[in-house]
């Protein structure tokens, strides 16, 4: 089953592929967006820009009267990387980003933790500038929050407008669980306003929080977070995408070997398909050959293949023709359209002696161009016209077609096709009264061109003649041999004498052709090269006759008849006169 799905999947069109990359594309326009305004969700706040923040003076000691950070501290806070950009799942515009309004992260679903996280991280801490800080402390000692300590924690510090209290934004990430520890609280869930201790140097509590258990860890998920690559589901996802590319490229190869075999109508399988045959077959030679010429194709194929992921078993092609098969007739449903067509059914008997109806449609285009289609070749049980017309009808219905919208039927003359009353065309016409019965205009013509050939004396003893005469000279190899030298020593003489002209296609030496079948055409085929080389033969026969070395008496008594077939000037009269009648018959069959 996995199989089958990977092959059915491969001839899918590309479009979720193109849809997913726009789709991600607006997502991270989405998060730049965000990312530029930085503002409540819940509250209107005024713009943090550059040029604001280029305004800011810079920070020292006597101004702030705020120890510098060491130089551990230092490096922390510059590794972090400056707001991110992750694209994830969880919709940016809904979160809140006010600290004390946000929703612990312990009361998300343990599924989508970290997907909100990645949300939160691609916005960074809501560092917010106010024209004046909410202060706090006695009325002549009053302190408030400073716009530039997000300088100095630029990675981590936040305020809350409506709280007037600082949070920390790497805290609250890493914050799974309801019960907090002593003093991880102040910057979490109850926020931090104590300004006052921010001066006291050693004892400052932003400097201790950064050197506390709760923020390094935070700070070490931080960085886990940005580390998408090193992630175990973006190493299986990569290590998936090799095998993935490995078997496209194994399946591919299979197609394009299956459909050109079908193209050039060659046999896929061989007799003996085992690792030792020195031949196993057209596919199994043609994949050989293409993965000598590509290193590619050759790593993925055979035996760098797993053994139950091969592609080259007989239930892969099949399938594989099985679905180009479907996409031809999905093919000819759109050639059709909601035009009219007409259906043509013709019975025949494989070399396995199962019945089969070839089923062919018969409509004008797109482009008023009349098409003939093959569309199915269907086998029935018996030949009985209610069978007939339950197969056809199924196959019509199957790949939808409008059967009410036939408006001929071509069928050929025996008495369960175009019965009157309880043949197919009859059948057919209860359902599609418009569906008129055409016996097939070309059978009809040989039909007739055979029965006045065998009541006309003089046509069907020439073709009695002809038969004979070619079996004579085409019987043996060697006087085959002798009659195509004849012939070219004769094209070289009219060449000299300059009555032909050579070119290419031209003055070919030919043979002559026996008749294979009981059409007409095969027929046809056999008076033109009796024409062609009428000449020859009869110089042949007569070096038969006059050969008394190599032939035997019953040999030279044959060509003797024949010889006197070809001298007789009935039988001559007959040739051409056959060969211009047969010329246009041909043309009409």
């Amino acid at each position: 089953m996995g199989k089958n799905k990977c092959i059915t999947s491969f001839f899918k069109r590309k479009n979720e592929n193109e849809e997913q990359v726009e789709g991600n594309q607006g997502i991270v326009d989405g998060n730049n967006e965000n990312k530029r305004q930085k503002a409540s969700t819940s509250e209107p706040v005024s713009e943090v820009n550059n040029e604001a923040n280029q305004n800011i003076p810079p920070v020292n000691e006597a101004n702030q009267n705020i120890p510098p950070v060491n130089e551990a501290n230092n490096e922390a806070n510059q590794n972090i990387p400056q707001n991110p950009t992750i694209i994830n799942e969880v919709d940016v515009s809904s979160l809140e980003r006010d600290p004390p309004k946000r929703l612990p992260m312990w009361k998300y679903p343990v599924n989508i933790r970290e997907q909100v996280r990645l949300a939160y991280i691609s916005l960074g801490p809501y560092q917010i500038k106010l024209d004046e800080y909410k202060p706090r402390g006695p009325k002549n000692n009053l302190r408030r929050f400073k716009y530039a300590w997000f300088d100095m924690f630029p990675n981590w510090l936040e305020y809350s407008p409506t709280k007037h209290k600082a949070y920390c934004f790497l805290c609250y990430l890493c914050n799974d669980k309801q019960n907090e520890s002593h003093g991880h609280s102040a910057f979490t869930s109850e926020g931090f306003d104590n300004w006052k201790k921010v001066n006291d140097r050693d004892k400052c509590p932003l400097l201790k929080h950064i050197q506390s258990s709760n923020h390094k860890k935070a700070f070490l998920l931080y960085t886990n977070l940005l580390n998408q690559e090193a992630h175990l589901d973006n190493f299986i996802e990569t290590k998936n995408e090799g095998k993935i590319r490995k078997n496209r490229l194994r399946l591919k190869t299979t197609i394009d070997v299956v459909r050109w075999l079908t193209y050039q109508a060659c046999a896929l399988r061989g007799h003996d398909e085992s690792s030792t045959s020195k031949n196993q077959g057209n596919f199994r030679e043609l994949l050989k050959l293409l993965a000598h010429y590509n290193d590619d194709v050759a790593k993925v194929l055979f035996q760098n293949a797993p053994y139950n992921c091969k592609y080259t078993s007989s239930d892969i092609q099949q399938e594989i023709i099985s679905i180009m098969a479907n996409k031809v007739r999905k093919h000819i449903r759109s050639e059709v359209g909601d035009s009219w067509f007409c259906v043509m059914v013709d019975e025949s008997r494989d070399e396995s002696k199962k019945e089969q109806i070839a089923i062919v449609l018969r409509f004008v285009d797109a482009e008023g161009v009349i098409r003939e289609r093959f569309l199915d070749l269907v086998h029935v049980t018996e030949t009985l016209s209610a069978t007939l017309k339950v197969n056809l009808w199924n196959t019509l219905l199957h790949y939808g077609f409008d059967v009410s919208k036939i408006r001929g039927q071509g069928y050929d003359g025996a008495s369960n096709m175009r019965g009157e009353w309880n043949g197919l065309q009859a059948l057919v016409r209860e359902y599609s009264p418009y569906a008129f019965y055409v016996h097939c205009f070309a059978h009809r013509l040989q039909l007739a061109l055979v029965c006045v050939s065998r009541d006309v004396t003089p046509v069907h003893q020439f073709f009695s003649y002809l038969v004979f005469i070619i079996n004579v000279v085409c019987a043996s190899s060697k006087r085959h041999d002798e009659l195509q030298m004849a012939k070219a020593d004769e094209i070289k003489k009219l060449l000299e004498l300059g009555e032909i002209k050579s070119g290419k296609g031209q003055n070919q030496v030919g043979t002559l052709r026996r008749a294979g079948d009981t059409r007409w055409g095969s027929h046809f085929k056999s008076v033109c090269s009796l024409v062609n080389m009428f000449d020859v033969t009869r110089a042949v026969l007569k070096g038969i006759t006059e050969d008394t070395t190599h032939a035997t008496s019953s040999q030279r008594g044959d060509a003797n008849i024949a010889y006197g077939y070809l001298q007789s000037f009935e039988f001559v009269l007959v040739l051409h006169l056959m060969k211009e009648v047969m010329a246009k018959t041909d043309t009409l069959c």
